[in-house]
């Protein structure tokens, strides 16, 4: 699904007071009363959505779990620094108890990652203790639907580290093209990248990203289960095509990333990773573009 630059978020009230917790919540009971809340929702880009944040401070890293994250997203093994996607699998079950509650207004079924951007100031090494902090940042109209933004911050010593706005898409009907939103194929095209690698992810990838990360979406993890959203095989998660893109190009010290999900990548599958200049891109085998992105100096 391709990102389109929103013309700007609903109008936001203050914040209210942050909920801190003392534990990371389970994801099973999130996803199982998002399920039972989906049909109920009526998306609309004017609706309240939960303004309060969720903190979770003092966080360390699992060292296993780390390191099983590392084999699955193809980064090397044993480095210090944390990779630079990783603290997005830290914030997720903050912001699936966001996403899942009586009072956020897209349905948690069928909502659709279309966009991450990543502001890393400094390696964050893994040995750190970190406070971890998700919000959702305002509601806005897509030519599709309606987009959810999504921050999540890690700070240490009471500075922002890491930080990263994710959009969420949930699709319904709308009235047309919202003001300044532009059809992605209406935009000047790039130039194509340059193949660098072919990558053969297997059919168990979403089993296997889902267990290292939480994101145990039924999309992700059998053919049957995927098909009942309308995917002839099991799809692999946007995260991990991220992750992997980044395993393979590199991220400086400090760094800003920028991806757009644009299509699935089915399982077992066949894609090329391209790159060149900062950017990189996911294409399929038939030439079709499943992520674009870029890297650059923060």
């Amino acid at each position: 699904m391709t990102a389109v630059t929103p013309a700007g978020p609903a109008p936001s009230a203050p914040s209210a007071p942050p909920v801190v917790l003392t534990a990371p919540p389970a994801l099973a009971p999130l996803l199982a009363r998002g399920a039972l809340l989906s049909p109920l929702r009526r998306p609309r880009p004017d609706a309240a959505f939960p303004r309060t944040p969720l903190v979770l401070p003092g966080l360390r890293i699992d060292p296993a779990r780390l390191a099983a994250y590392e084999k699955v997203c193809g980064f090397p093994a044993g480095t210090d620094a944390l990779p630079p996607t990783y603290p997005h699998v830290l914030g997720f079950p903050l912001a699936m108890r966001l996403m899942s509650g009586r009072d956020f207004p897209l349905p948690l079924l069928g909502l659709v990652h279309t966009s991450i951007g990543i502001t890393r100031r400094r390696p964050l090494p893994a040995t750190g203790t970190y406070d971890l902090s998700v919000r959702i940042a305002g509601l806005a109209p897509h030519r599709r639907g309606t987009e959810a933004a999504v921050v999540t911050e890690m700070r240490t010593g009471g500075d922002v580290v890491w930080e990263s706005r994710s959009t969420y898409l949930a699709r319904h009907r709308t009235p047309g093209p919202p003001a300044g939103h532009h059809r992605e194929e209406e935009r000047a095209p790039h130039e194509p990248l340059p193949a660098v690698e072919e990558w053969r992810p297997a059919a168990d990838l979403g089993r296997r990203y889902g267990a290292v990360s939480g994101d145990r979406n039924p999309i992700h993890l059998h053919p049957l289960t995927a098909r009942l959203f309308g995917f002839p095989r099991a799809i692999a998660h946007g995260m991990w095509t991220v992750a992997r893109c980044l395993a393979a190009h590199g991220t400086p010290d400090a760094a800003v990333v920028r991806a757009d999900f644009r299509a699935p990548v089915l399982l077992p599958g066949t894609v090329t990773y391209a790159a060149r200049d900062g950017r990189f891109a996911l294409r399929g085998a038939d030439g079709r573009v499943h992520l674009t992105g870029d890297v650059r100096p923060a």
